[in-house]
């Protein structure tokens, strides 16, 4: 057994629950068997004999079979159950991870391959839970059950039995080494080939704008088909190995039934005990090759556990991943009187040798209005981030009113906290709805006047719908300054009073500029607010201006003038 199997089977309560069943199910299934070929053996050798009547044994007979197959659909209906509920609940293990990792992991990942493995890559468990489980479940049952009858009738047909059971699973072995890599390489060439057809997706127009669409085409086409090839090869290794189990199964059934027909034949075993062994014997070997079968259907399944385990456990992390924020439970100062300070705060990024923020000491009063500006990448967003909980600092505190953020309930420092991105996500649903990310239980007047406080009203009512029209992925069919405005609509309803704003006016034009400044200035007053700024528009509204430049912080001249702000911004 794996360890990714065995890990299953330990973290899945269902898994162990529906292997004890499928134990207990077999080895009834076992009895329904012996019962099988007891009657149908005596049947036939009492009509031989001429013996009768037959009504009482053919009743028997039909009951036991009617019980089989009541049996084989009880299995089933209780696989599928498992399969379901071990899937939904490693779907809301990984949903879980996702949502503490920290976004800048996230945006870092390729989300194609996360799609994949959240739905189909899952579903490939189903042949794993469903087949193989309960089919090594018989396995251990079936098989011993029936050397055991048939040492009772015929000691020299269990023992032929008891010596080639063994080539079963050892051929079986030998084979299902060679598919496990067949069916892992599989799996990554379907990862690959959905992460990369979601990039293209996303990315048409822009390919369409370059004039390399066709050329996409073609990529994929030719992942498409490396991914085919994959699966035939691996299909062929699947074929080959049922062929090459099959026929020892048949040789070795062969070899119990001509000693046995020859010693009939020579009166030393009557009929009876002969049909019972001929009977038996077959069904002695058959768990052995549906598992061998059941195997090679699971392969991509056992692939798929790993990759879950991986994400699981966080290998793909690093030491920014986790929310800082991650594990806390101590209540949350009240924000409106809170004083913020980072206490020589450092942080690493894994792929970045020099530190995003280098024994960064800041405190931040109060309704302070503070404004971080300074080059692409000195550290900024990182130190917006941190107050989120969405980086973990590799050292020093991020304290508020003199508590750890780490120690705080998460959930409820982030109620307190009103974020708006430089590119703010919005999702396929209505305006409203929209909007009304930043409070959902807010009215519809109190989203409206949330819109109307960040200049947004007017587009808004302006679209065939209004509040109620339901935008593109990302807000397709609005423009960057419209889609900022919903995200500060956002912050005016939440009305957090710590506002953390990261280049809110930037790659917009004069005039939308205009408008979203206005109404961040609005959105402001009376808040303790943190602006990263490339822009000179937002400076005069801040108490204080630092420069961040290589993850150090700098102070700005106390009262800078025009062509002070425009120096810091360009710096």
């Amino acid at each position: 057994m794996k360890p990714v199997e065995r890990r299953l089977r330990r973290e899945i309560p269902a898994l162990r629950r529906h292997l004890t069943i499928s134990t207990g199910l077999a080895l009834l299934g076992a009895g329904l068997v012996l019962g099988q070929a007891e009657l149908l053996a005596g049947l036939l050798a009492d009509g031989f004999a001429g013996r009768g009547p037959w009504t009482a044994a053919l009743t028997a007979l039909g009951t036991v079979l009617a019980l089989r197959g009541l049996l084989a659909w009880a299995r089933g209906a209780l696989a599928q159950q498992a399969a379901a509920e071990a899937k939904r609940t490693l779907r809301d293990r990984i949903a879980e991870r996702l949502r503490d990792t920290g976004p800048r992991r996230l945006a870092a990942g390729r989300h194609g391959e996360t799609a994949t493995l959240f739905t189909r890559g899952l579903d490939a468990l189903d042949p794993y839970i469903t087949g193989y489980l309960p089919t090594m479940a018989a396995t251990a049952v079936v098989p011993l059950v029936v050397v055991v009858r048939l040492g009772l009738a015929d000691w020299t047909s269990a023992l032929i039995i008891v010596i080639t059971l063994p080539l079963i699973p050892v051929f079986g072995a030998l084979v299902g080494l060679h598919t496990a890599q067949r069916t892992a390489r599989q799996w990554r060439l379907l990862a690959r080939l959905g992460g990369h057809f979601l990039d293209v997706v996303a990315g048409l127009p822009t390919l369409r704008a370059f004039g390399r669409e066709r050329h996409q085409v073609g990529v994929v086409r030719e992942m498409a088909d490396a991914h085919r090839r994959a699966t035939m090869r691996t299909l062929r290794v699947a074929f080959l190995s049922s062929l090459v189990l099959e026929t020892v199964a048949t040789l070795s059934v062969a070899l119990v039934a001509v000693p046995v027909g020859l010693r009939l034949l020579g009166g030393e075993l009557d009929l009876r005990t002969a049909l019972v062994v001929l009977f038996l014997a077959p069904e002695a070997y058959l768990p052995l090759r549906a598992a061998g079968a059941a195997f090679h259907d699971s392969a991509e399944g056992i692939t798929v556990a790993e990759r879950v385990f991986a994400v699981l456990d966080g290998e793909e992390d690093g030491a920014d991943g986790g929310p800082a924020t991650g594990a806390g439970s101590v209540p949350v100062p009240d924000a409106r009187t809170a004083r913020l300070r980072l206490d020589g705060v450092t942080v690493h990024h894994p792929d970045r040798a020099e530190p995003a923020l280098a024994a960064v000491s800041l405190t931040v009063h109060p309704g302070e209005h503070l404004a971080l500006v300074g080059p692409s990448g000195a550290g900024k967003s990182t130190l917006l981030a941190l107050l989120l909980g969405f980086v973990t600092p590799g050292s020093g505190r991020v304290l508020v009113d003199g508590t750890d953020l780490a120690a705080l309930d998460p959930e409820a420092w982030l109620a307190q906290v009103a974020w708006v991105p430089q590119r703010p996500h919005l999702f396929a649903a209505s305006v409203a709805d929209n909007i009304r990310l930043g409070r959902p239980d807010a009215t519809e007047d109190e989203v409206r006047a949330a819109a109307r406080a960040a200049a947004a009203d007017g587009f808004v009512e302006a679209l065939p719908q209004g509040y109620d029209t339901v935008l593109g992925e990302h807000g397709a069919g609005l423009s960057a300054g419209q889609r900022q405005r919903i995200a500060l609509a956002r912050a005016f309803l939440k009305d957090a009073p710590i506002l953390l704003l990261d280049e809110p006016t930037a790659h917009l034009d004069p005039e939308s500029e205009a408008a979203v400044t206005r109404a961040t200035a609005e959105l402001m007053r009376g808040r303790t607010a943190i602006v990263v700024a490339h822009r000179t528009g937002l400076l005069p509204h801040a108490d204080r201006i630092l420069t961040v430049r290589a993850g150090v912080l700098e102070t700005a001249p106390p009262r800078p003038d025009a062509a002070d702000l425009a120096g810091l911004v360009r710096s």
